[in-house]
């Protein structure tokens, strides 16, 4: 049997179980991206660097994806997908061995960059699996499912992160990333049907769509949206400990920002489609900018540890995770109107977006947490009102 009729056998069975496969690759990869937030500080002193250095670890993973994913994507296009699904997960896990490891900052920079590279060359060909495998009437629910496993690996990976540092090391936390990348390598391998690689199309042809004048002034609004809450969602740690959360609950603080990030993310599907994109984003950052300024104001004020004000902490922290994670679906609405006929093209740009906010904006954070932890809130408060204006700004150009 070939490659075509070998993935034809397997979307004529509408068997989701390879679709589930590529989730658990999807959740390593989101664990491998997140996970660093939640040790940030043990990082930072077992290789003798500031939590404002280390943090530039996440901003490496991020750039690196941001840029290397549509090139990627270009030189691997005829490579068939099982084979480049299953390289691009021991890549993960070699590269998150080799970070477990490593004895200085510079070494460990390098293997992040090599995950980052993983990561870049499995996401999307994961996406693009999952929609050719599934059966039409499901094809919504294997994209959903895909995406699924970002969203866990957003509410588990920091305060699992934080919890096993405290209890093992950071060093133990990577190695378990690298066996959940490896053991979800060996499923690929096993359950995926083989599949072929598709046309050669050039980076230059894949770009084109940027010339649109709708997709180039929407998409800056991700990664403005998206460098708002990054800049202090890599320092989370330190972050809450200047809102007056004390160490052994931070954790539970975090999975507060994982559940709103559900919620967030489950429903703004709903309110893009009855309101429209427009004025789901307009209170998304609305949300966003109070919350974080909220926040920066409870760290100037050095709160007390009481019920009140750890209540209003956690429903703080709940509203900037649901307002970070519910910026996307809208995002997609609106590019997907601004070029109907490039719809994998816009949306794979959109994720590099993505990723070029979570490291432009970790970037930032970093230098603002060296002036305190007030300053950092008010550098990522003053990003995400101007993420609101120029949503406003962008809207007497195009109109979606």
């Amino acid at each position: 049997m070939d490659d075509k009729q070998s993935g034809e056998r397997a979307r004529e069975r509408g068997d989701l179980m390879p679709v589930v496969i590529l989730v658990l690759g999807t959740f390593a990869v989101g664990t491998d991206a997140f996970i660093v937030a939640g040790f940030l500080p043990s990082l930072a002193a077992s290789l003798h660097v500031s939590v404002g250095v280390a943090g530039q670890s996440v901003t490496v993973f991020a750039i690196t994806y941001a840029v290397f994913a549509p090139i990627l994507a270009t030189l691997a296009a005829k490579v068939p997908r099982r084979k480049l699904l299953v390289a691009a997960l021991v890549v993960i896990a070699g590269a998150n061995l080799g970070t477990a490891v490593a004895a200085d900052f510079t070494v460990l920079m390098a293997f992040r960059t090599l995950a980052a590279l993983g990561a870049a060359a499995y996401t999307p060909t994961a996406g693009a699996v999952a929609a050719w495998l599934a059966p039409s009437a499901l094809r919504g629910r294997a994209l959903a499912l895909v995406l699924a496993g970002l969203t866990l690996a957003t509410v588990l990976s920091v305060p699992a992160g934080d919890l096993i540092s405290d209890w093992a090391s950071w060093r133990a936390a990577l190695g378990l990333v690298a066996g959940l990348a490896f053991l979800s390598s060996v499923a690929v391998l096993r359950i995926l049907p083989v599949l072929g690689g598709g046309p050669f199309v050039p980076l230059r042809d894949r770009l084109a769509v940027l010339r649109k004048p709708g997709v180039v002034s929407i998409l800056p609004l991700t990664v403005l949206g998206m460098a708002a809450s990054y800049a202090v969602y890599a320092y989370s740690v330190p972050a809450l400990r200047g809102v007056g959360v004390a160490p052994g609950a931070i954790g539970g603080f975090l999975f507060l920002y994982g559940l709103g990030a559900v919620l967030g993310s489950a429903l703004c599907g709903y309110v893009t489609d009855r309101w429209g994109a427009v004025r789901m984003l307009s209170a998304t950052y609305s949300v966003m900018t109070l919350a974080l300024g909220l926040l920066g104001c409870l760290a100037l004020h050095a709160p007390s540890r009481g019920i009140i004000s750890t209540a209003v902490v956690g429903l703080l922290v709940s509203l900037w995770g649901a307002s970070t994670w519910s910026q996307t679906p809208p995002q997609q609405h609106r590019l997907i109107a601004a070029a109907p006929e490039s719809v994998s093209l816009v949306l794979s740009l959109n994720a590099s977006a993505i990723y070029l906010g979570i490291g432009s904006g970790t970037a930032l954070g970093g230098v603002a947490l060296t002036a305190g932890v007030p300053v950092l809130y008010g550098v990522a408060t003053v990003i995400a009102a101007l993420t609101g204006l120029y949503l406003i700004g962008t809207l007497r150009r195009y109109r979606v």
